[in-house]
């Protein structure tokens, strides 16, 4: 009988009993793994008892966050008597500095401009004045985010944020965050909007130890609170996003364009807020923010120090996931309760600092020369074998120059980058145009101003040598020691630009952001003299990255911090990180730093390795270089001590030129070099020799030598097909026999035929790179 049948049946009184169900057997044909009936599935997870348990479990956490609601009360507001001091040490132990002064007062939001006011709102949190205090979404994914351990994210009200500041803290734990939920649903309740914002700006960190509006605007614009503009005041309310990336004084390029993006945000949301009109909102120009003054106890080179630790702890908080932001963690650290050891070492940075002193600063003259006023060195020095930031020289005096020479990136390192192109070739087994490989022997045009081209096509660029002199075909050995434009141009091309960057970014230059073109052969990127240390340290350390490490540990009574090693991974091989080493001797025994370095009386058979730099126009000069236990990067920046445009070092400290009597350039292989080795050879302690796994490079003297004239072709460069050189005894293996320094004598013996082809290409009558100047030259 059907269920229709059965149901009438029923329905008429009829007894008609209805045949009982089997229960349903796998049948004979039935596939092996058939499912189970669905019946038994339905009646397990049937939607009755998924509402109920849904509802069950909504019902739960409404109790607990009522228990919650109940259990919190508002604590009493205590972030000033938190306060407590940082206490830096040099990596002996020894005291450096206690910062922890308080620079805070606060004032009635009575005394602040409506204006001022709403810009905060603008940019935190639009619905301050109707919500009711707190973001329950975006609360939820950051308790979310925690708990699966991705980090949080932004998205607090005005009210949350001036609970975190004033009530709590800036750990990020599921707890804390559940407290700042209901505290401030407590506070929406109990206190006026207006309170709460006085609070939330007073309270804030604004960087440059700052906290609260009034420091704020003291600190940046030398003012009161009162008399600040509306567009002053978008500026410190764009602040509190990110304090240290958005500060005009030590922004770099991008923290610089996403400040003015925070601010047109502001502004453009006032606008929509009808709070500010919309023709005076086209008429405001960003207000560029006055220099900082230091603090307390920070002169001479303990403020760059301190700050460079600073630096990297925010950075390792973020990393480490126990600061949302940089803002964040800024606001840990100020917070105080650290002892911070540093791993500079006391020596070592008092022999920096008198080696800039007696080689350089000692010589300026600010009121015999207005360029001696520009002239901004810095200096970082680098174990290899451990990754410690030994000693910094940041500038002159952190009471008189804010920006740490010594961590800035706004200038280019010049020629001091022609290590990586080669470090690229070599790690990437490149070739040339004709299929010959990459080594230190192989030939290349040295015209000043070749064309690069690639297989028979002019790519555009063609940069000059240093003095537009032409070298003809040389090696790449030789192109290394009189650092040759043209040569690394080629190189740069034949590699692949790509590939170039891709090899930088593995060995520490911070490559985000850069397009990989030939004119960055010249090394027209920004680094700082830490960036090409760690890069250069690196190529000593055979290929094993080594990050800089300021910090030696960091210890907080509320926060376990474990750093991380330094040293990584090897990131190229170590015959091609050796074979640079090895080539880069030739730069001290026969090349642009053999004046300043390989004749110095203090050198002592000391092997050597390094790279001159010259930037455009002379804005900057370089040396980095190294023993095989100690790297050490010095930078020269001209900066225009009024308005900090970057401006020459040409004629500084009466440098003169003794052929025309005219101001000199101020090249890599003069002070930065005498600077480096006053130091290095006062610092390194015994004489040492590179262990090196390579045939190549320095006194390893080619087997052939290029002829003196051109024969047009399409290839523009090669390598020599002879056997490999017959020297047994370079000196990238074993220390010189005598105590005196070497010497750019030529070998005695000749070589032993000339080339079997001659690199070419076309030159342009006058093919100078799309900047001008001279860049990357000696």
């Amino acid at each position: 009988m059907g269920r229709a049948e059965e149901r009438r049946a029923r329905q008429r009184g009829g007894r008609r009993a209805a045949p009982k169900r089997r229960r349903s057997t796998p049948s004979a044909s039935a596939p092996a793994g058939a499912r189970p009936p669905k019946g038994r599935i339905r009646r397990l997870f049937t939607w009755k008892k998924m509402l109920g348990t849904f509802f069950g479990l909504c019902l739960l956490v409404i109790a607990a966050f009522i228990g919650l609601y109940m259990y919190v009360d508002i604590p009493a507001g205590n972030a000033t008597a938190q306060l407590q001091s940082n206490i830096y040490k040099y990596s002996d132990g020894t005291m450096l500095a206690r910062t922890g002064q308080l620079n805070r007062e606060s004032v009635d939001l009575a005394e602040v401009p409506k204006d001022v006011q709403r810009t905060f709102v603008a940019a935190e949190n639009k619905t301050f004045y109707h919500d009711s205090g707190v973001d329950l979404r975006g609360t939820a994914r950051g308790v979310l985010n925690t708990l699966m351990g991705h980090g949080t994210q932004g998205g607090s009200t005005i009210t949350q944020q001036y609970v975190k500041n004033y009530y709590l803290d800036q750990n990020q734990t599921v707890s804390r965050k559940l407290k700042e939920l209901v505290i401030s649903l407590k506070l929406d309740r109990q206190k006026s909007k207006d309170y709460i914002l006085a609070g939330y700006i007073n309270t804030s960190y604004y960087g440059r130890g700052a906290y609260g509006i009034q420091a704020a605007a003291q600190a940046y614009y030398h003012k009161d609170a009162k008399n600040l503009s509306v567009q002053e005041g978008a500026y410190l309310a764009a602040l509190l996003q990110a304090p240290n990336q958005y500060d005009w004084a030590i922004a770099s390029d991008t923290g610089k364009k996403l400040a003015v993006a925070r601010w047109n945000y502001v502004l453009d949301n006032m606008v929509k807020q009808h709070w500010l009109d919309a023709g005076k909102r086209q008429s405001l120009q960003f207000p560029t923010p006055k220099a900082p003054k230091a603090a307390p106890g920070m002169k001479g080179q303990t403020g760059y120090l301190v700050d460079a630790a600073n630096v990297q702890l925010e950075k390792q908080l973020v990393a480490q996931g126990r600061a949302n932001s940089l803002g964040d963690a800024e606001a840990l650290v100020r917070k105080g309760g650290w002892t911070i050891t540093l791993n500079i070492d006391r020596k070592k940075q008092r022999e920096l600092e008198q080696s800039v002193t007696q080689q350089l600063t000692g010589k300026l003259d600010a009121k015999k020369r207005s360029v001696d006023a520009d002239v901004q060195p810095g200096a970082v020095s680098v174990d290899p074998k451990t990754g410690k930031v030994l000693a910094m020289y940041g500038g002159a005096d952190y009471f008189k120059h804010f920006t740490n020479n010594a961590t800035r990136r706004d200038y280019q390192p010049a020629s001091t980058f022609k290590p990586v192109i080669l470090a690229a070739a070599l790690a990437e087994g490149a070739t040339t145009q004709d299929g010959q490989p990459i080594t230190a022997n192989t030939i290349y045009d040295g015209t000043s101003g070749r064309q690069a081209v690639d297989h028979g096509s002019k790519v555009g660029f063609g940069p000059p040598n240093e003095d537009h002199h032409d070298y003809g075909p040389i090696t790449v050995q030789t192109a290394m020691n009189k650092s040759v434009n043209s040569v690394f141009a080629q190189m740069g091309v034949d590699v692949g630009m790509g590939k170039v960057m891709a090899v930088a970014d593995k060995l520490g230059m911070d490559t985000k952001g850069m397009e990989p073109v030939p004119a960055q052969t010249l090394g027209s990127m920004g680094a700082s003299p830490l960036e090409m240390a760690g890069i250069y340290a690196t190529l000593d350390n055979h290929g094993r990255k080594v990050t800089p490490a300021i910090i030696k540990s960091a210890e907080h009574k509320d926060t376990d911090l474990t750093l991380p090693d330094p040293i990584g991974d090897q990131v190229i091989s170590r015959e091609a990180a050796d074979t640079v080493t090895s080539v880069l001797t030739g730069v001290v025994d026969d090349g642009t730093a053999h004046d300043s370095v390989a004749v110095n009386s203090a050198r002592n058979g000391q092997q050597v390795a390094g790279k001159t730099g010259t930037s455009d126009n002379n804005k900057s000069a370089w040396f980095t270089g190294y023993t095989p236990g100690l790297v050490t990067s010095v930078g020269l920046f001209g900066e225009d001590s009024r308005t900090h445009a970057q401006v020459p070092l040409t004629g500084a400290t009466g440098l003169l030129d003794p052929t025309t009597g005219l101001p000199a350039r101020i090249n890599g292989g003069n002070y930065p070099a005498k600077v480096w080795a006053a130091y290095t050879f006062e610092a390194m302690g015994d004489v040492s020799t590179f262990d090196l796994n390579t045939t190549q490079g320095a006194a390893v003297q080619p087997s052939q030598t290029p002829t003196a004239s051109l024969t047009p072709s399409q290839t523009p460069s090669h390598t020599a097909t002879s056997k490999p050189p017959t020297s047994s005894a370079p000196p990238t293996s074993k220390p010189p026999t005598s105590s005196a320094p070497p010497t750019s004598t030529p070998p005695t013996q000749p070589p032993t035929q000339p080339p079997t082809q001659t690199p070419t290409g076309g030159v342009t009558d006058n093919p100078l790179d799309p900047g001008g100047g001279q860049n990357g030259g000696q």
